[in-house]
């Protein structure tokens, strides 16, 4: 069964892919290499269709809520969904609440969320990954040094080879805005670190004659 890190789209070609996103709603677009996802008092989403399994695999990206003003929430949630309406798993991120919700949910009701405050900095990647038998909820800010943010037992539908992806927006008041994802799923190269010679390296070759033969 494919897993979610078989879900990749860097988002750079402009068009909303049909096979990735069959089931998006709002209106969504592409500009300038991100996802662009309105953030009005109705409802846009990029949405996968229900194809994929989390068991030992990973949603990851870089996510950029919507602006907070005149709103009490302005939020862009990225979930796993299940099957089962309200049975999720994921984050939510409200500038205007400033917090972020780690949830873990069944029937919309998780009483271990937790909301830390949020930073757009230090939470400027979100990634949600399952590893023998933990959920990991982690942070980034530059998709490569990760901190785990909660952890919990994998619940029994991660193993469903029908889950989806969404990551929608939403606000109750104030104008219309966007919230904007980059690199779902895309590495990150990491960073090379000099080290100290402590030994010469190979000197010069000297060249005496032609290495070519024949005519």
């Amino acid at each position: 069964m494919p897993g979610f890190g078989l879900l990749v789209d860097g988002f750079d070609d402009g068009v909303v892919d049909p096979v990735l996103w069959p089931q998006s709603y709002g209106s969504p677009v592409e500009v300038g290499g991100r996802a662009l996802i309105p953030c009005t008092t109705g409802y846009a989403a990029y949405k996968s269709g229900a194809s994929y399994s989390l068991l030992w695999s990973r949603v990851a990206a870089r996510v950029v809520p919507p602006a907070a003003t005149g709103a009490t929430t302005a939020a862009c949630s990225l979930l796993v969904l299940t099957p089962t309406t309200g049975t999720d798993a994921g984050f939510l991120v409200d500038p205007a609440q400033n917090a972020m919700g780690l949830y873990l949910r069944v029937g919309y009701a998780d009483p271990g969320a937790l909301f830390p405050i949020y930073d757009p900095v230090a939470h400027a990647w979100l990634r949600l990954r399952e590893d023998a038998g933990t959920l990991y909820w982690e942070t980034s800010p530059d998709g490569m040094a990760w901190t785990v943010r909660r952890t919990a037992a994998t619940p029994a539908w991660a193993a469903q080879p029908d889950l989806a992806l969404v990551i929608e927006a939403h606000r109750d008041a104030g104008p219309d805005d966007f919230a904007e994802v980059d690199s779902l799923n895309v590495t990150r190269a990491g960073r090379l670190v000099p080290t100290d010679r402590t030994a010469a390296g190979p000197g010069p070759a000297t060249r005496t004659a032609s290495t070519m033969t024949g005519g």
